[in-house]
């Protein structure tokens, strides 16, 4: 199997070339690509050196597969490049998320969706996977009527500048701004831009891409993002009204049972999840779980994950790996 990785010299694509190397995918060829300035600059994996190329040389050298982790502007230009030269390009962007034809795929959830048709697949927004991991299998069984949502999402969700800035406002060294107030010590009731609204571009990602990959449009969702002074790690207290009463025992085996689900919610010892202990691993944490007496139906949640792993690269490589399993790949 023939792998390009678009944006492999940046933070996420590095946790890619991780995650690969743990899960084993099958690759044959390896096609490491970054920006012009990067070009022919190595990186080593698996004891082998790589040279990095550009979009141009990846192209003509016809990968099966391109992971792309290199900004929305980058997709939406070359990803239907690789796509008619019968690469297959899955898009770690928000650049094809909500465009009509395109899959958002979390395979524990929507894998069957995928077809040999599917040349673009859109991976979605880290804080929208780990939340619809935690509740579709409740969906399914009592379905969601609404959802009141706030996160608490780490500065890798941002990128390098804002981890740098981070970790200079800890030391109280100067440092270039990532965000418009410091970090460190503060939360910042703003990720992504503004719109008319009022709300980000953030909190509405919460918004479609949920009921896009649920495939339902009726649920009611509303969002507030915040983000902290956490490293790696996204955390989201979920408010979920469901169409139907629930057993709260039901739902805590529902959630231990899932493939993918940790779950961690045990008060007598103190157990619930948290961001420092995610950091790492695939699963995504779920705990503090409780009814809300306030309203019928309503479940209290608290959801947690590495939003570099499945938020991002996990989530992208499993992708991968279902288009290998389903023999959705060909030329």
């Amino acid at each position: 199997m023939k792998i390009a990785l678009v944006g492999a010299s940046g933070m996420v694509g590095g946790v890619m070339l991780k995650v690969m190397a743990e899960r084993k995918l099958p690759i044959t060829d390896l096609i490491l690509v970054a920006s012009h300035k990067s070009v022919g600059k190595s990186i080593s994996w698996q004891g082998k050196e790589y040279f990095l190329q550009s979009l141009d040389q990846a192209i003509k050298l016809n990968p099966d597969i391109a992971l792309f982790s290199a900004g929305a502007e980058c997709s939406l230009d070359w990803a239907p490049k690789f796509a008619a030269n019968g690469t297959t390009v899955i898009d770690n962007s928000s650049a094809w998320r909500m465009k009509p034809g395109h899959k958002l795929i979390v395979p524990e959830i929507n894998a069957s969706e995928l077809t040999a048709a599917d040349k673009i697949i859109a991976n979605p927004n880290c804080s929208t996977i780990q939340m619809v991991m935690a509740l579709a299998p409740l969906h399914k069984l009592y379905g969601l009527e609404r959802l009141v949502i706030s996160t608490y999402q780490s500065v890798t969700g941002t990128g390098v500048k804002a981890k740098k800035q981070l970790e200079n406002e800890a030391k109280g060294a100067q440092s270039e701004m990532a965000y418009h107030y410091p970090i460190y010590q503060n939360c910042l009731p703003h990720c992504d831009d503004f719109l008319l609204t009022g709300y980000t571009r953030e909190e509405m990602k919460l918004v479609h891409e949920t009921r896009k990959i649920l495939g339902d449009r009726s649920i009611g969702i509303t969002a507030t993002a915040v983000r902290v002074p956490v490293m790696v790690g996204h955390s989201e207290s979920i408010n979920v009204t469901f169409k139907k009463e629930f057993d709260l025992t039901t739902v805590r085996k529902t959630i231990s049972d899932t493939e993918g689900l940790t779950l961690q919610d045990n008060t007598d010892t103190n157990t619930y999840p948290m961001p420092k202990y995610a950091e790492g691993k695939n699963d995504v944490f779920v705990g503090r779980l409780r009814r809300d007496e306030s309203y019928k139906n309503t479940l209290n949640m608290w959801v947690v994950s590495d939003n570099l792993r499945k938020g991002a690269a996990t989530n992208a490589i499993q992708i991968a790996e279902k288009l290998i399993e389903m023999e959705l790949l060909y030329k």
